[in-house]
């Protein structure tokens, strides 16, 4: 029996209903100190749901602190069970789990073989979603993880992944953790507080305490229960422990007077099994035949509940015991049974890991065991535990050199892993053990990468320029290219052309780099055609690497070649979802996303960015997430949401391209007719180093319409100029339009009107259409011709409608009723149907879209990395606000391909 925990038994006790009666999901943290009732928690809502009902599944994981290092040692625990199960998912997915297990007899040779490119560290996530999602077809799944503080990198993240998935599968995951430890998940808590008196008094009713004894057990626990059981059971109770300590080393201490009691042997046995960590039996039976003790010597424990025994494995009954038996030996009996351990595994991961615990002084031997071991981590995606182990290595790296090659390796592995501090700091104690040259430019690449992610784009492109000479040739081509894109985005023209000067020196292909350098002189009848050339190419012919096919896509966002941009964007989607590559997928969403909003697709548009957060959240790319945000600024500029706006761009200092942060808060200054403070801002935009890019062309644009509004048209010449110039080196029908519509402002010309209006006859960029035709509409409507001025009004109404364009669809009302347009300004609104889109959310509108296209809810889980059931329960709540009763009638809304 629980004492003082019915209210969190009445929270769990929901959790399971829910997912019993209503296949609903959930996940909860369990967080308190040490002995407050967490694993009593655990066990209490498995038994309590087992007793509902016989169709439960209860997978179990503990994290252990000698664990933490060992790559999805978490995971290995929870999924062991069933593992035969993963042959029933998705080809990636079942690859993916097999190799975070170790499960190496069960894959391909090609597939176990590392092949030097690692898999995406979240597809296991999403393959533990869809496990458990099958899995609780048959009825629901319960996991319980407890001490989550402990868990290894991979497993915690590859587990939060998929609890952060949970929707209407019928599975609910319990995390127990520390008060310090796994924090900033982003899951919903439950904080465990002490016992009252009354609670703690009726706890240690029965038990044979005098009332002196029960008083001092009372106030020495403090309401913990774990203390109050423990102290409860001691010889003189509560007499032996001093009141100063916390309660965690009190119950230790505790723990430690029992276990002192015991023969020698059954202390060393549990010694041993405290060191090995996994709680695998015969790894400390093993161990203890060298030491010459056996199975047997553990009984005494077991007796005193030390330990449980259970098949091939042996549990102590809590962390605090385990840390009490191997706190309390001395260091050279630790020593002796780790060698043991370390000789007797199977297992070269264990022998390096307790080879390293036995290691007194640095030792080459060792370390490459470290070596080989996190190498095996990183080709099973776990670069935290990867990096861990490289650093490892490093410590007991006799030679200098190597210690500073085996950092690097740690610091390049926590790069990969999102953890830039640790990076940072990694690479450079690297180079303070190292002069060689070619480790120094290694090293910089890592550290060039950090400083472009923390938003330092300038710094980081120096970096790769400085270092480059130094680097291994096959180095040199990626370093210079990549400082060149550093460089782009913060507008460094310096730095693109040595990129540029030293790409032709070394005799490598530096046509990509040397467009860019054009464009940023303003040379654009040299550098478009020329980035044009390799868009084109690009698009013909398959790219080798994501690293070159996000390339491609980002000139194709440069030149402003929308049809291109969306078919390399779709496609890298595309790809990326089918080989898993999660951790790619942000940059491609932001740029298909970027594209859709130049499209006018802003429903489509918003849901690509919430996917891509909602990644770039799990993933822990905080900084990519502002870049995401700066790109939904657009729509918030055209629909005139300035709260929403300031909001988005909040944190664009920190984010490479925060340029278009600017954009868009001249665009909603336009659109508000605040032409003063726009042209201003816009003036500023001209000034900057990266007003070379598509996107600071229409700024361009903008500022000529900012000049004229304020009867400024000098000031109008030089944007004129540069977007006339832009558009012709371009070939792009848009920007022909565009330019064609600032030239009719600035000469008042209805010819120019008329052209530009032919140009936006392909459809591409409705919001620059309709500006058009409200700007013609306004020009005829002064020049009296009223009658014709309500065309193109119209049809930039309907268009601002459409885009929820407020402000912009408000002036066109205006200037219709100036024209004597008939209808009235609400009858008007009520003919424009409203999208039926609209009723969905960013992820309804992507499973409908998707659904829509005849692929099936396996299909689009694996896609939109969601469990199967959770696709069905989206289709089934966006049917009712689409006016459709099943996936056949999805045809009769016609709705556009999933951009997918």
């Amino acid at each position: 029996m629980l004492y003082g925990r019915e209210t969190e038994q009445v929270q769990l006790a929901l959790i399971m209903n829910e997912a019993r009666a209503n296949r609903r999901s959930g996940s909860l943290v369990l967080r308190g100190e040490a002995g407050i009732g967490k694993s009593a928690l655990l066990e209490w809502a498995a038994q309590d749901a087992a007793r509902k009902g016989p169709d439960l599944t209860v997978l179990r994981a503990t994290g252990f602190e000698s664990e933490s290092h060992i790559a999805s040692a978490g995971l290995h625990q929870l999924l062991w069970p069933v593992q035969e199960r993963i042959n029933d998912l998705p080809a990636p997915q079942a690859m993916a789990l097999r190799r975070s297990l170790g499960m190496y007899d069960s894959l391909d040779p090609a597939e176990a073989t590392p092949t030097g490119l690692s898999q995406d560290r979240f597809l296991g996530g999403l393959a533990v979603l869809t496990l458990l999602s099958c899995m609780a077809d048959e009825g629901p799944v319960l996991c319980l993880i407890d001490d989550a503080q402990w868990l290894d990198t991979t497993s915690a993240e590859t587990l939060l992944f998929a609890a952060r998935r949970l929707a209407a599968e019928g599975v609910v995951m319990l995390f127990a953790t520390r008060e310090d430890g796994f924090t900033g998940i982003g899951l919903p808590e439950m904080q465990l507080s002490r016992l009252s008196r009354q609670e703690a008094e009726q706890l240690l009713n029965g038990r044979d305490l005098t009332p002196t004894n029960r008083d001092r057990v009372l106030i020495e626990a403090d309401g913990n229960p774990l203390a109050l059981i423990e102290f409860g059971l001691a010889p003189h109770a509560g007499a032996h422990i001093p009141s100063p300590l916390p309660v965690a080393e009190r119950v230790t201490a505790a723990f430690r007077a029992q276990i002192a009691a015991l023969p020698d042997k059954t202390r060393l046995m549990l010694l041993i099994a405290s060191a090995e960590g996994r709680g695998y039996l015969p790894a400390t039976v093993g161990a203890g035949h060298l030491l010459g003790v056996e199975l047997a010597d553990l009984e005494a424990a077991e007796r005193a509940r030390l330990v449980e025994i259970t098949g091939t494995s042996v549990r102590f009954r809590h962390p605090l015991i385990r840390s009490a038996t191997y706190q309390g030996a001395s260091a050279a009996r630790r020593i002796e049974v780790h060698r043991a351990l370390a000789e007797s595994a199977d297992d070269p991961d264990c022998r390096a890991r307790h080879r390293a615990a036995a290691a007194m002084a640095p030792d080459e031997e060792v370390a490459i065991d470290l070596q080989e071991a996190a190498e095996r981590a990183l080709n099973r995606a776990g670069y935290n535990t990867a990096a861990a182990l490289f650093q490892q290595a490093a410590d007991l790296t006799p030679d200098i050199d190597a210690r500073a090659r085996r950092l690097g390796s740690a610091a390049n592995a926590f790069l990969r892993a999102g953890r830039l501090a640790a990076a940072d700091e990694l690479a450079a104690t690297a180079g303070k053990y190292t002069d060689a040259p070619e480790e120094h430019a290694r090293l910089a690449q890592i550290r060039a990468a950090v400083e472009f992610e923390r938003g330092e784009q300038s710094g980081a492109a120096r970096l790769l320029i400085d270092n480059v000479r130094h680097a291994a040739p096959e180095d040199v081509p990626g370093m210079l290219r990549t400082s060149a894109t550093y460089a782009w985005s913060c507008g460094d023209a310096a730095t693109i052309k040595q990129s540029a000067e030293l790409l032709r020196a070394g005799g490598h292909d530096e046509k990509a780099v040397r467009s860019l350098a054009h464009i940023i002189d303003g040379d654009y009848a040299h550098g478009l055609p020329l980035l044009a050339g390799l868009i084109a190419a690009a698009r013909n012919a398959p790219l080798d690497t994501p690293e070159e096919r996000l390339h491609a896509i980002t000139c194709g966002l440069i030149l402003g070649d929308d049809t291109i941009t969306l078919d390399l964007a779709i496609a890298e989607a595309r790809r990326l979802r089918r080989d898993g590559l999660i951790g790619s997928l942000p940059d491609a969403l932001q740029a298909l996303a970027q594209v859709q909003i130049t499209a006018g697709r802003h429903r489509d548009a918003e849901a690509t960015a919430a996917e891509a957060i909602t990644i770039a959240r799990d993933t822990g790319m905080e900084v990519r997430k502002s870049r995401i945000n700066i790109v939904l600024a657009r729509i918030a500029a055209i629909e005139g949401d300035e709260e929403r706006l300031r909001t988005l761009t909040a944190n664009a200092s920190a984010a490479p391209g925060c340029g278009l942060a600017d954009v868009s808060m001249s665009l909603l200054d336009i659109g508000l007719g605040r032409y003063e403070t726009a042209l201003r801002r816009l003036d500023e935009i001209a000034a900057d180093p990266r007003r070379h890019t598509s996107a600071n062309l229409l700024a361009a644009a903008d500022q000529v319409e900012a000049a004229i509004r304020l009867g400024q048209l000098t000031r109008a010449q030089d944007p004129l100029e540069r977007i006339r110039s832009w558009a012709d080196a371009s070939g792009q029908a848009w920007a022909r339009a565009v330019t064609f519509r600032c030239d009719a402002l600035v000469t008042d010309s209805g010819e120019a009107y008329e052209e530009a209006l032919r140009l936006h006859e392909d459809g591409s960029r409705p919001f620059e259409r309709a500006r058009t035709e409200l700007l013609y509409g306004e020009w005829l409507r002064r020049a009296r011709r009223r009658a014709d001025a309500r065309v193109p009004l119209r049809s930039a109404l309907e268009i601002f409608d459409r885009l929820k364009a407020a402000p912009w669809a408000d002036r066109a009302r205006s200037e219709l009723r100036a024209t004597g347009e008939s209808a009235t300004a609400p009858a008007y609104e009520q003919a424009v149907a409203p999208d039926v889109l609209d009723r969905l959310t960013p992820q309804e509108l992507q499973v409908v879209r998707l659904a829509a296209d005849g692929i099936s809810s396996r299909e689009i889980a694996a896609q939109l990395f969601l469990s199967p059931r959770t696709v069905e329960y989206h289709l089934y709540k966006a049917y009712p606000k689409l006016g459709v009763a099943s996936r056949k009638e999805l045809h009769k809304l016609h709705l556009e391909p999933a951009a997918k």
